[in-house]
């Protein structure tokens, strides 16, 4: 075998034209203290805010704090394995977090780690924690609805996709369970979900997941768990890594829900890292810029415009309540960035009208445009009523005679408030709600016992279902309401009122 001189000299200068010296630099610090879950680092002049870092035993940092002569890093990982001296070389790479399809289905960690036990997630998307969100002229208005199946917050605080919702209350007062309900009853409607525990007790966050499986939802789910036994810098990012899981999904043109449970426990850790880091601190010790904290993560939410792809981001924050006090600094913190609230009061979930919604105190700044017309036709004037029966039955407490027209409004409220009672994990899906609320406002359950108005509600519905098929067809998805419409579902309902009323005045069958 021979070589050809000149074709090998031509190769090599070839690929001396060709090469391209690139020299990569990275700063090395030393750490000088480091303690619950901070570390401050001297030698990183160059360091920037939101920079990751690396230390010298694989450990991801988090430049938080630059300072004159030092630079303050919260530790994403174990800080106990991190000691004085240890060397430490800044990334110039921003944090991100693994996204896309293979995440769906499984509990993660805030930074893309599996901990259900099911092996490595595989997927070459990342995106960073932290974006900008979508500018006015990147929106477009809410007005597409998102249903919960929950029948008092679809007919009077509804949600749009793209919204901003607050679930507020008290602990134990039933909010992970509507946001729960809600997730559930996207299953076939193409709506991705992410599920943010953050400072939850890790028993909460195992029992979110078997309740998702059990109901078929987790498929479409992401679980992230920064649980209260996970060091503060977790549960300040996990909300901002649900943020960006759900962010992929929305610029793919697809819709996602995200539920961050709770934003009181991630502001009580940003204010365990910001103290730490010496901070100045202001109302209630939070950092002067804890606002900006929950602002930045909320905006995220969007209903993009056509050409992005028309994809959403809707929001539930969770905020916990202090004995009902929705004044204090954190609620009206995320009550002034969100588009509504629906507040569950302890008082009624203890008389058991469950979901406890408060309907005075409960907003939805979209309104109608989130609602199909249908659901706003028929629940238009339910808010008032329910208002308006409020306040008769505090003065109906006083023992005072009451006229016959006070009466009937008071019987009407009490067999709405039981319609709109609902068991847990179990959506409605929105003809039956529609038929429910429509039953319920033009007087159709007045004559029915308190005590059987939901088991009268179900066999209506069903009789609906299964005897006027057409009917149900006609208010199929609620888009759908005219005149014929409404002509057809009440002669329906009269058909079925008739029908029971003679049913409770058969005589009953003589026993042996």
């Amino acid at each position: 075998m021979k070589f050809k001189a000149d074709e090998i000299a031509s190769v090599i200068q070839r690929e001396i034209q060709d090469f391209r010296g690139e020299m990569e630099t990275r700063e090395v610090g030393r750490v000088l203290e480091v303690g619950d879950g901070i570390a401050r680092v001297y030698g990183l002049a160059g360091a920037m805010s939101g920079e990751m870092v690396e230390f010298q035993n694989g450990i991801n940092g988090l430049v938080f704090n630059l300072e004159e002569n030092s630079v303050g890093i919260i530790i994403l990982g174990e800080y106990l394995q991190i000691h004085e001296g240890d060397s430490v070389k800044t990334t110039g790479k921003l944090l991100s977090v693994p996204v896309g399809e293979a995440l769906l289905g499984r509990v993660v960690d805030p930074l893309g780690n599996p901990l259900d036990g099911k092996g490595p997630v595989v997927t070459n998307d990342r995106r960073p924690l932290e974006t900008a969100a979508p500018g006015v002229i990147d929106r477009q208005p809410v007005k597409e609805p998102l249903q919960t199946g929950v029948k008092a917050i679809d007919a009077m605080t509804p949600i749009g996709r793209g919204q901003r919702e607050l679930i507020i209350g008290d602990r134990k007062t039933g909010k992970t369970a509507v946001a729960l309900d809600t997730i559930i009853n996207q299953k076939g409607k193409g709506v991705k979900c992410v599920y943010v525990g953050c400072g939850q007790r890790e028993s909460t966050i195992a029992r979110v997941v078997e309740v998702l499986r059990e109901n078929g939802a987790l498929d479409y789910t992401i679980i992230v768990s920064a649980s209260a036994s996970a060091p503060a810098p977790l549960q300040y990012i996990a909300p901002y890594a649900g943020a960006a899981m759900c962010e992929y999904f929305m610029y793919k043109g697809e819709h996602t829900l995200v539920v961050y449970d709770d934003l009181s426990k991630q502001a009580q850790a940003y204010r365990q890292i910001s103290l730490l880091m010496r901070r100045p601190p202001g109302r209630e010790a939070y950092p002067g810029d804890v606002f900006y904290c929950h602002s930045r993560l909320l905006e995220r939410a969007a209903k993009l415009n056509d050409e992005l792809g028309a994809g959403s981001m809707t929001a539930l924050p969770i905020v916990e309540t202090l004995e009902g006090e929705v004044s204090a600094y954190i609620p009206t913190n995320v009550i002034s960035i969100t588009d509504g609230q629906i507040y569950l009061e302890p008082d009624l979930f203890y008389a058991f009208v469950r979901p406890a919604i408060n309907v005075g105190i409960s907003v939805s700044r979209v309104g109608g445009n989130a609602q199909t017309k249908a659901m706003k036709k028929v629940s238009g004037g339910l808010k008032l009523d329910l208002a308006n029966f409020r306040a008769l039955e505090a003065f109906a407490q006083l023992g005072t005679e009451l006229d016959k027209a006070t009466q009937k409004q008071l019987d009407r409220g009490y067999a709405i408030v039981e319609l709109l009672k609902q068991p847990q994990y179990q959506p409605y899906p929105v003809e039956d709600q529609i038929i429910s609320i429509y039953a319920g406002t033009q007087g159709y359950l007045d004559d029915v016992a308190v005590d059987r108005v939901q088991a009268t509600e179900r066999e209506m519905i069903q009789f609906i279902k299964d005897e006027k098929s057409e009917v149900y067809a006609a208010i199929s998805g609620g888009k759908k309401w005219d005149d014929a419409t409404e002509k057809e579902l009440r002669a329906a309902l009269d058909e079925f009122r008739h029908r029971i009323k003679g049913e409770s005045k058969k005589p009953a069958l003589a026993t042996a």
